[in-house]
């Protein structure tokens, strides 16, 4: 009876050690998406002023109703650089980010203008295309003259000079493909679901995106300037209609990421040997430019054998050349040691870009 006793006990042991083992690996393994809302301004940073309206109160009410929305997915973890009228230096705001490993950061804010100029814009960092986008850049950056010690903060940065500008742009332009995604898909809400009028994806030399190791967005979501724009986003309704249109832009952002990661597990999962199609070529993209940079080792971290595609204004950077998919995913970690931690499998049929899912398929007949 002792010896029945003894069983039981070490066998209820074993039950539980092994659930709590499961249950631990289940959490670690599922690693939530964090996006990081930045709303513009507040404290004595007030923003704009347009007909009596307050930039930095609607930026703040707009980001924290994103926020509610997408606390709503478990796998969805929210962080807000301000969650009250308090002012943050702007370079805080990219520490906020960088910390928490972000996955996508996105400062919102107002517009304004000396005409009844209006609609929504969104920017990601990138050079300034013409002398618009440059003092669209140059009012937000101006923030910085209110930050103690600025000077050693942003060693010597001038938001008045186009030269300054220029000179922050590189270090981000490994997310620009990334960016100008989620871009893309806030502006098309504006546009086509909310009926706004477009003032498309624009590159500019925002510093507080320039902060940020990931990809990052700041929206401009009309001028206070205008006297129905501005009526119109600090009102309820199109404080929730514009909230939405960035919340429904972010979703459909991850849900593309999952895609992608959906086919490489499934195909992993049925890969036992290393697989080779003769047409079909397998590089890893690393970064993405609107500059054309030498294809040499020293440009990209000591990695050899990088090869540039032109794709409109973007010009595209690849690490390796292979038909072997094992070999790529091997040049993905390869790249990830090196600092290129969003790098991804980009699939070549006879020379043209081909979907990877379609790529992976014909590689599973």
């Amino acid at each position: 009876m002792k010896t029945h006793n003894i069983l039981y006990f070490v066998s209820i042991i074993i039950v539980l050690t092994c659930s709590s083992f499961i249950e631990t690996t289940d959490v670690d393994t599922r690693k939530k998406f964090v996006v990081v809302l930045d709303a513009g301004h507040g404290g004595k940073d007030p923003g704009n002023l347009g007909n009596g309206y307050k930039e930095k109160d609607i930026a703040l009410k707009i980001v924290l109703a994103v926020g509610k929305e997408l606390e709503k997915n478990p796998n969805i973890k929210v962080i807000y650089t301000r969650k009250k009228d308090e002012f943050i230096d702007l370079f805080v705001r990219g520490k906020i980010a960088n910390k928490a490993k972000a996955d996508l950061f996105v400062s919102v804010h107002c517009d304004s203008h000396n005409s009844q100029a209006y609609g929504a814009g969104t920017f990601v960092l990138g050079t300034h295309r013409n002398k618009t986008n440059f003092e669209v850049a140059k009012k937000e950056n101006s923030v910085i003259f209110l930050e103690e010690d600025y000077e050693k903060n942003y060693a010597g940065f001038d938001p008045n000079s186009p030269e300054s500008v220029m000179s922050i742009l590189l270090t981000q332009e490994e997310y620009l493909d990334q960016s100008i995604k989620l871009a893309g898909l806030i502006q098309n809400n504006f546009a086509n679901k909310l009926k706004r009028k477009d003032r498309k994806v624009k590159q500019a030399g925002f510093i507080v995106l320039h902060q940020t190791v990931m990809p990052s967005v700041l929206v401009e979501l009309g001028f206070l300037t205008n006297r129905k724009e501005g009526a119109y986003l600090n009102s309820k309704n199109g404080q929730r209609e514009m909230s939405m249109a960035i919340k429904d832009a972010i979703l459909e952002y991850k849900s593309g990421l999952d895609k992608n990661v959906t086919n490489y597990n499934v195909v992993e999962s049925i890969s036992t040997d290393a697989v080779e199609i003769d047409d079909i070529i397998y590089k890893v993209q690393i970064s993405a430019s609107s500059k054309s940079i030498e294809t040499k080792s020293y440009n990209f971290k000591g990695l050899d054998d990088i090869s540039k595609i032109q794709e409109g204004s973007l010009y595209k950077y690849y690490y390796g050349n292979t038909s072997n998919y094992d070999t790529a995913n091997g040049f993905v970690q390869e790249a990830k040691t090196k600092g290129y931690k969003s790098c991804f499998i980009v699939a070549f049929k006879d020379g043209k870009k081909i979907p990877l899912s379609e790529a992976l398929k014909s590689t599973s007949n």
